[in-house]
């Protein structure tokens, strides 16, 4: 249970790294802003899935073995259901009336899209916290 645990949390820790400094930036490096824009748009609903999924896998593995780990992980699943349900559609429409020429909403764009990135980061730390917890 411990090993299933450890490489659920781990997959997590991983996967986010990955999207998050790997993918997306790769993205934009390669296509335009608003092609590579357009494809991150498409990938941040199975992103968010990703982590709400895996990081309640690993919660219910840890639950009889590290209490503290089950509420980093459950915390990170939380935060997500919260980017994915709430968050994003609003950056979404921030982006669409910024596109659109609505010349405010570049500014609630990059407000909402800056609290997307915190609260990704602050994710990644919980769920590294609940990584070292292996230790």
């Amino acid at each position: 249970m411990e090993i299933a645990a450890l490489l659920a949390t781990a997959t997590l820790f991983g996967g986010m790294t990955l999207y998050s400094f790997g993918f997306a930036p790769l993205l934009f490096s390669e296509l335009r802003a608003e092609a590579a824009g357009r494809l991150l748009r498409r990938a941040f609903p199975w992103y968010y899935l990703f982590i709400i999924a895996v990081a309640l896998i690993g919660a219910g593995l840890l639950w009889p073995l590290d209490r503290l780990s089950v509420v980093l992980l459950a915390s990170t699943a939380l935060i997500g259901i919260i980017a994915r349900q709430a968050l994003m559609p609003m950056i979404n429409t921030a982006r669409d009336a910024w596109t659109g020429g609505e010349v405010a909403a570049k500014r609630r764009f990059d407000l909402l899209h800056g609290l997307s990135v915190a609260l990704n980061l602050v994710q990644m730390g919980l769920v590294a916290w609940a990584l070292v917890r292996f230790l």
